[in-house]
Parts: structure tokens; sequence; C-alpha cells
């Protein structure tokens, strides 16, 4: 160790000699020698994009007004890498002391091309890896290191805070785990310090399904720019998705998590999809979707090995060329299949774990989703991998295979702002902001309810224009609070049991409280003429309602505690309010008491809105969703059922009043031909 210092030192202090650097890649990867790079082929400047350089301007500007812990919201492909390596070069010490640069990632790949990329940026500057048996000295300007690698023993203790003018975090919403944290602690960025090192974070994904806050690590995310913003501009590939039903039963598989709030459990999981007619669904699905000359180069996500073993027989099964890599593949191993991939050598790449993150294979140009997830992130980490331009490729095909939609998982609809329950058929990524935007399209999806008309019949106008219409209705107040079909949407992204009043209204119902989710469209302002100037917009707005106890009203006035034009995020945050103040037992939609029968109150209560219908009995119900529907009549049901009745009068006489017109022009009818007498 004491040579490597004195090696990494010499070659620091050596003005004479700015073309010798700590060479790793790509000789012997990662080895701890210096050697001389040739100065007949210096590295060839990299010609930033302009959304890169805006980047880094706001991460200087954030910078020059003292602010130290940053993050940047990049999509999947946008170059986070080379933002990165441009920005350590641009970073100003904050004394001539300190001068380093330390880059952390929790994957090996996203280390090794990080490492890659700063050698190829910086000839003359010291770069050096702590990743496994690979130690760095601490003295690198440089140093990339593997967030498992630099917590083991006492390797966080060579790297001195007071050197160090940038820290640099790859996949940066990881940063508030345990491990992430103990090494802030010690850069001294666990607050905001005037000594500190400044602390860049990116990443595609800046949420947290766990209930960790990011603000631990970060005060503010300086630029954003998603993938939506990346297609339109021509900077990623479009993307076109496909939902298939795959009838999986996942209501038995286990969450991680408090109260089975997180992810799915992977072996839960595995046999609740992992069966040859599942995994026949899948591969037919490809067949009709995506199997050459359709498609070239197609990725499948899988839950773990045995998933991933099914799957591949079943491939070949049908003749097809599959291959597979997981966490354990050696790494020689993988990176011959991948190289193998890229070439477009076989048509179907299988892995479980192993390409969320920090993989470039440009050439994919479909996606299978064959393991359903409860984590937004991991839906748009998968669907990244297919966004990269490469030659030749038109657009990337994302086959999402839909299981129950009852457990919360996130699918490709809800990225947009769709129910989960829509199934969409080759439309890209515009056309389901455009159709999220009209309120999504009405299917039948409700199970168990007592009576459920749906219409759709084209009616004759007095236009002459025709219009296919689908209707739902309900026969009495109680469908409509029976009806669940709008809690699916905010069910999948909370762990809290909301209830739709309707779909402009959520309530969250505590033991005495209540929180209100309410979507408001502020009228743009209008000019001179009367018309209107500029976009409506649409606000969602959090409200807490305090019970009462002194008679007169039941409910204080309402307090607002958050605005956003974002759905789940004023989800989530209604979510965060309710956590410090309520206990789980009274809004958690998974506590055990509501899988119980219903209460006799409960009862009661509904078989008043029953009428004719025949009474419930104990056991026809349960009593957690006796409670969803309790809530919805006291909090306006029956006010929507009034609206619906109105509407469905109003359509009837709209539609006599067609079938009259119509009759009418048929016999004011004038043809050639003989008059009638």
């Amino acid at each position: 160790m004491k040579r490597l210092i004195k090696t990494a030192l010499r070659l620091k202090e050596s003005p004479k000699d700015p073309t010798t650097s700590f060479q790793l890649w790509p000789s012997r990867p990662f080895t701890t020698t210096t050697t001389r790079l040739s100065q007949e082929s210096p590295p060839t400047p990299i010609q930033l994009r302009a959304y890169q350089e805006e980047c880094i301007q706001a991460v200087l500007t954030s910078i020059t007004q003292g602010h130290k812990r940053l993050g940047i919201s990049l999509a999947t492909g946008a170059g986070k890498t080379v933002i990165f390596t441009h920005l350590i070069d641009r970073v100003t010490p904050p004394n001539p002391q300190a001068t380093r640069t330390l880059i952390l990632a929790h994957r090996r790949e996203l280390v090794e091309q990080a490492a890659r990329h700063c050698q190829s940026a910086y000839p003359n500057k010291t770069v050096e890896v702590e990743l496994g048996n690979l130690q760095a000295t601490g003295f690198a300007d440089i140093t990339v290191a593997s967030m498992q690698s630099i917590l083991s023993k006492d390797r966080l203790l060579k790297f001195d805070p007071s050197n160090y003018k940038l820290v640099l975090v790859d996949e940066a919403h990881h940063i508030v785990a345990p491990g992430y944290l103990k090494i802030l602690e010690h850069m001294n960025l666990r607050q905001k310090q005037p000594d500190s090192p400044t602390l860049v974070g990116v990443s595609a994904t800046f949420s947290r399904s766990d209930g960790l806050k990011l603000g631990a690590a970060i005060d503010e995310i300086v630029y954003h720019k998603d993938y939506i913003d990346m297609i339109t501009d021509k900077w990623l590939s479009e993307v076109v998705f496909t939902t298939v039903e795959s009838r999986a039963d996942l209501s038995g598989v286990r969450a991680k998590g408090a109260g089975g709030t997180g992810e799915f459990e992977t072996a839960s999981l595995s046999r609740a999809v992992n069966s040859p007619e599942l995994n026949d669904i899948v591969v037919r699905a490809w067949f009709a979707k995506a199997a050459p000359p359709k498609r070239q180069s197609t990725l499948v996500f899988c839950v773990d090995l045995s998933h991933v073993a099914a799957l591949t027989e079943r491939f070949r099964h049908h003749g097809i060329d599959a291959r597979y890599v997981f966490g354990d593949t050696p790494a020689k191993e993988r990176a011959e299949t991948l190289e193998k991939f890229k070439k477009k050598e076989f048509p179907v790449l299988l892995n479980c774990g192993v390409f969320t993150e920090g993989t470039d294979i440009p050439n994919i140009d479909c996606v299978v989703l064959a393991r359903p997830t409860r984590s937004r992130n991991l839906l748009i980490q998968m669907i990244g991998r297919g966004m990269r331009l490469h030659e030749g490729k038109e657009n990337c095909h994302v086959i999402d295979m839909v299981a129950s939609l009852d457990v919360g998982i996130i699918t490709t609809p809800t990225l947009f702002g769709l129910d989960p329950d829509e199934l969409v058929a080759e439309k890209t990524g515009g056309e389901l902001l455009a159709l999220a935007r009209e309120g999504g399209e009405k299917k039948e999806t409700a199970e168990g309810r007592e009576k459920r008309m749906s219409k759709a019949a084209k009616k004759a106008c007095p236009t002459g224009e025709s219009y296919k219409v689908a209707f739902t209705e309900y026969d009495s107040v109680f469908d409509l609070i029976s009806d669940a079909a709008g809690e699916k949407h905010i069910r999948a992204i909370s762990q809290n049991a909301w209830v739709q009043v309707n779909p402009n209204k959520y309530v969250l119902s505590t033991d005495r409280d209540v929180m209100r989710l309410e979507k408001e469209v502020a009228e743009p302002p209008r000019g001179k003429d009367g018309e209107e100037e500029g976009e409506r917009k649409t606000m969602w707005k959090g409200y807490v309602m305090r019970a009462l106890s002194n008679g007169k009203s039941p409910w204080a006035a309402p307090r607002e505690i958050l605005r956003t034009m974002d759905f789940r995020d004023a989800v989530h945050g209604c979510d965060r309010f309710v956590a410090e103040f309520y206990a789980p037992f009274y809004i958690s939609q998974r506590m055990p008491w509501r899988k119980a029968p219903a209460s006799e109150g409960q009862l009661r209560f509904l078989n008043k809105l029953r009428s004719k219908l025949v009474p419930l009995e104990p056991g026809d119900i349960t009593r957690g969703k006796a409670a969803d529907m309790i809530t919805k009549i006291k909090h306006g049901a029956r006010g929507r059922f009034a609206e619906l009745e109105a509407e469905r009068k109003r359509r009837e006489r709209i539609s006599m009043y067609a079938e009259m017109e119509m009759q009418r022009r048929e016999m004011e009818k004038v043809s050639v031909g003989p008059v009638a007498s």
C-alpha cells in the first residue's frame, strides 16, 4: 500500500510529464500499475447535446448560489455519465486543497462504465477504482467506488473529505439507503456545510416506494428531463406499448415491507407467474407482435432464475434461439453473451435483475415485461432499456404482461396517468398521454357488481354525423358505491384505503378525520376579445377535514396541505401527511380487519340503500368493503348518483328526439318517380 500511495502522489505532483496517468482500461482491466498514454492518439472530445450543456449550467448556477446537495433527473439514455465527466473539470475547487472527485455507484457495471469514461475524458488525471479486491489509494484525482466495497472494513477512512470538491452519485434514488448515508456522513454531506464537497446525484427515477425521503440527502432537483421530453426531441427512440392480459393470479403473492406495502417477494411472485401456461402466453404474445422480421432484439425481464430457465425453455421449445444471463453469470460469459446479442446473433435475451440499471444495449427494439411489479421506478428502468437510439431502429415495442390489478401492480398505462385496467394495443407514449388527458377509455372491469349495463351504439344525430358512445349505468345508488373500479388506479400507487367519490374526488377516512383529494381545472386568462389565452391547468389539491364534536357541524373548515399538477405526487404527499398523524390501523388497505365480515352496524346502514334489493347478510361483504361504501355515501356518492340519473334521462331524451328526427326525414324523403296520390 505504501508503494501505491507514493506512485499516486508522484503522478499527481509531476508537472514534467503530463501524459502519465493511472491506466485502468482497456489494457489489463483495473490493474494498479502506472503507464504512459500515447500522445499520438488523444481522446476525441465529446460534443455535448444542448440539454446536457443546459444541465451542467443548471448545476453550476446552483453551486454559485450556495447550494451543496443537488439532484439531476434525467431519463435513461440521456447520457448521465457524459454529464458526470464534464462536471468534474467545470466545478471550481472551494480551496486549493480540495481538488478531488469521488464517484459512487452500487453496481459493478456502473463503476466500470464511469471509470472508462473518466479515463478517456481525462488522460492527464489519476483515475482509480474501489471495487472488490481492487483498492484505490485515496489520493487519485478521480476515484470511482462501489458502494459495497467502500463500506467494507475501514476502506472509507482513506478518503479525506477536506480533499474533495465533488461527490457524484449514480442511480441516486438509492441515496437515502443506510449505506449511502454513512458515506455522506463521512464526507460531511449529511447536512449542508460551507466546507463540504458538492454532492450531485443523478437518476431517471427520483422517487421511492419505501417511505424514505430523498430530502435526507438531496436538497433540490436542479434539472429535469424525462423520457417523454427526450422522445419528443428525438434524443430517445419512440416507444410503442401493448398490454397483454396474462391471467396470472397475484392475490396470494406476499409483499415486502411493513404491512406488505413494498415490492413483491421474489419467491412468492415466481410461483404465481412461472407456469407452463403463463409462459406460453408470453411466448405467443411475442410471436404475434415481435418475432423476426418485426423485431430483431428482444430483452425479456423475468422474476428469478427459475423463471428465466423455464421461459427460456418455452422459447426454445418453439424453435427460438433464446439465451439468458442472471446475477451469478460469470463476468466473461455475460460479456460474451451480451456482445453476441448486440451483434444480433440471436433474437431473445432473458434476464432477472441484471439489466434494470446502467446497461447500454441500443439495438434492443422490443422489451417484454414478464414480471409484474409494484415499483414505478423499476417499470421505468425496464422500459428504458429499449429507448436508446440505434441505426435502423424505428421504435421499441414494449409488451407488458398485465396480471391481476387488484393487488396494486404498476403497468405501462399508469405511467401516463391512465387507469391500470386499461389494455392498450400498439399505442405510442404520445397517444397514451393524449388518452390520459381525455380521461381514458371506458372498459368493463368491475367484478362482483350486482348489476351493470354497458351500451355502445351508433346514434344518428341531426347533424348527420354518427358517434360511438360507451356508457356505464347504475340502477341504484348501491350499485354505484359498490363499484370498486375507480379505486384501482389510486390503490395501485398508495398503500392506503382511498375511495373514489367521483372522477375528480378521492377520500381517505381515518379514525376521526378525513383526507380529501380533489382535482380543479383553472380557467386560462382571456384576452381583450374574450378568447382564451394559454392552456387550462389541472391542479390536484389535498385537504384535511377535522372532525368536530360541538354538534353544530360535523367538520371543521378544510385545511389545504398541498397542491400539485401531478396526481401521483398528490397521492404520495397526502400519504406522507397521514403517516405522521394517524395510525395505519385505520387507513391502510392491507389491515387484517378489512377482510373480516361486515359488522351489524355496517349492514344496517347499507341495507337502507338497497330498497327493494335483497338485504345483505353477515358474510356477504367484508368489513373493509363496507367501510369504503359508507365513506362514499358520507362524502357525496348520493349526489353523484343524482348527476348520473339526470345524465341518463338527458341521453334518453336526445335518443328519442334523434329517432323522431330520423322518422321525419324518412317520411319527407323526396325521390325520383311517381308522386303518391
